[in-house]
C-alpha cells in the first residue's frame, strides 16, 4: 500500500495526528488518535469485501488515515473538523499517487464522514459506517455522559 505508507511518514500527517493525540490525552470519550483512524479502515475494508465493493484498500486506508485529522485544528479555527480534514487531505493528496477520480473519492468520503445523507458513491455509505462502528461504546466509562442516542452507541462487537 504504497500511498499509505506515504501517508504514514508524511511530515503534516504525523504534525496533525500527534497534536489530536496530544490534545485529546485526557479525553474521557471517544479518541481520534491512530488506532481509531485503523479501526476505521480495517471496518471500512471488510465492509467493502463483504459487499463485494471492490474498493482499492490503499484508498480506504488512506482516507481513513485522512479524515479526523482536521480536529487538530477545530477548536482553534471554530470550523467543523471535515471541513478542515478535507484541506489537509488535499494537501496530503498531492504527494500520492492516486488519479483525480480517486482523490475526490477519498475527499467526498472525509467530507461526508459525519453524515449518512444518501450519496451516489457506496463508498461514502460505508465509510460513514465504519466510522461509527469504529467506537466501542458497550466498554466506554463515558458512555453515561456522551451526547450520542442510545440508537446510535454499539453495544456489542460487529467487526
Amino acid at each position: 500500500m504504497k500511498n499509505t505508507d506515504i501517508v504514514l511518514n508524511h511530515k503534516l500527517f504525523n504534525e496533525k495526528l500527534n497534536k489530536i493525540e496530544n490534545d485529546e490525552e485526557t479525553r474521557i470519550f471517544c479518541k481520534h488518535d491512530f488506532s481509531h483512524l485503523m479501526d476505521v479502515a480495517r471496518i471500512c475494508y471488510i465492509l467493502s469485501l463483504e459487499q463485494n465493493l471492490k474498493i482499492d484498500k490503499d484508498l480506504i486506508y488512506v482516507t481513513a488515515l485522512l479524515h479526523d485529522l482536521g480536529r487538530a485544528d477545530e477548536i482553534d479555527t471554530g470550523i467543523n473538523h471535515n471541513i478542515l480534514s478535507q484541506n489537509i487531505a488535499n494537501e496530503i493528496l498531492q504527494d500520492l499517487d492516486f488519479d483525480e477520480k480517486s482523490k475526490s473519492r477519498i475527499i467526498n468520503a472525509i467530507k461526508n464522514h459525519r453524515t449518512d445523507a444518501d450519496n451516489p458513491d457506496k463508498f461514502v455509505e460505508i465509510f460513514y459506517k465504519a466510522d461509527k462502528l469504529s467506537r466501542m461504546c458497550f466498554r466506554c466509562k463515558a458512555r453515561k455522559q456522551c451526547n450520542w442516542s442510545d440508537e446510535k452507541k454499539n453495544d456489542t462487537v460487529i467487526y
